[in-house]
């Protein structure tokens, strides 16, 4: 029997985080040819991460174009990965998480009527304004998926509603988890960020939603938090799309205890959530990653598809309202007690197996 060929599909650094350890499991397993496809969209963020984990992709579509709207960035993206199936041939398309790759891919599986597996489905807000595009590109991705890959129970349930044939889901934990366990270590040997004395906060804020006003706002919140609290240093790795830095910049830029950096590797992203004192941000990734080291997260959206740590106690919303988030960090800082209740180690998103899991299920439906 001839070795199942397997196509993965990363876009994103956090999309290459989470497919990391997918795909280290599938290149060990023995069983498949596991072909690694890089979109582009964000290609010097993809390879800190690939590298952190010995991964080369086998393929880049280079995608990316200067402002480009997402129709331009979906046209080119699903003409490509058509390509790419094209000349690759493979058995099942895999990708993860919800952004436009995740859409293009879904798509250009369906047409060729290829399965496609999806890892973190049935994550949902219910609202597809919110996170906008994100909502809508995990909904209809999960209408074409043979293989919905969830990493809690509650994303199983939200697929159920939606009336997708329960022996299609699978609940497996995040793989996001494996990905932190397996660099933890490491990570705190290599970088340090918190000065002796002093407490760190750890600020994040990328997500199209913010764009404009929304961080703006959480811009000037940080720069009272920042002169309210001069013993406390704020690190901002900031994410290079000019949406983001031309807001960030003038706001921000040259107080004192305020750091912009540029985005770090993910061994270093993990060692300022590791050394954080509580965290700021938008990122669902840090939602999951920062409970599992017990860290707090105010996060800074109005509505979140990951409710679990939310229910825990360990991740709170605070949008961008100035006032919610100034009222929030310094609770979190000037009383210990709330601090202690949200940083407990409660990680309701997995065990760090999730990657076994997955190819484990792979090779049997395959074998079938």
């Amino acid at each position: 029997m001839r070795r199942k060929r397997i196509l993965t599909v990363v876009g994103t650094r956090p999309e290459a985080i989470k497919m990391a350890p997918v795909i280290t499991a599938l290149q060990a397993s023995g069983w498949c040819d596991c072909t690694v496809l890089a979109t582009g969209q964000h290609r010097e963020l993809l390879d800190q991460v690939l590298q952190v984990f010995g991964l080369v992709p086998d393929a880049d579509l280079q995608v990316m174009a200067p402002n480009q709207s997402l129709a331009a960035l979906s046209a080119r993206l699903l003409c490509a990965l058509d390509g790419a199936i094209e000349h690759w041939r493979p058995d099942v398309l895999i990708a993860q998480g919800d952004t436009t790759s995740v859409l293009c891919a879904a798509m250009a599986a369906f047409y060729r009527r290829l399965p496609f597996a999806h890892i973190e489905a049935g994550l949902r807000t219910h609202d597809l304004d919110n996170p906008f595009p994100e909502e809508m590109n995990r909904v209809v991705a999960g209408l074409l998926t043979r293989w919905h890959f969830s990493p809690t129970e509650s994303a199983r349930e939200n697929l159920l509603a939606e009336r997708i044939p329960a022996d299609r889901i699978h609940v497996t934990g995040n793989t996001v988890i494996d990905a932190l366990h397996s660099v933890a270590e490491r990570a705190d040997r290599a970088h340090l960020f918190a000065r002796p004395g002093r407490r760190l906060i750890l600020v994040t804020a990328h997500r199209r939603e913010n764009f404009g006003a929304p961080l703006a706002e959480i811009c000037r919140a940080i720069a009272q938090l920042a002169s309210l609290r001069p013993e406390t240093d704020f690190l901002f790795p900031w994410h290079p799309n000019p949406n983001v830095r031309g807001i960030v910049r003038p706001l921000l830029e040259g107080l004192p205890n305020v750091t912009l950096c540029e985005p770090l590797d993910y061994l270093a992203f993990v060692a300022a959530m590791r050394q954080s004192h509580l965290i700021l941000s938008d990122s669902g990734g840090v939602q999951e990653e920062a409970p599992a080291l017990a860290k707090p997260v105010l996060v800074l959206r109005r509505e979140t598809e990951r409710p679990e740590a939310v229910a825990a106690g360990v991740v709170r919303l605070v949008g961008h309202d100035f006032d919610t988030i100034v009222q929030s960090t310094l609770s979190l800082l000037d009383d210990a007690a709330a601090h202690a209740a949200m940083a407990r180690g409660v990680s309701p998103y997995g065990d760090g197996q999730a990657a076994s899991r997955i190819e484990q299920i792979l090779r049997k439906a395959l074998a079938q």
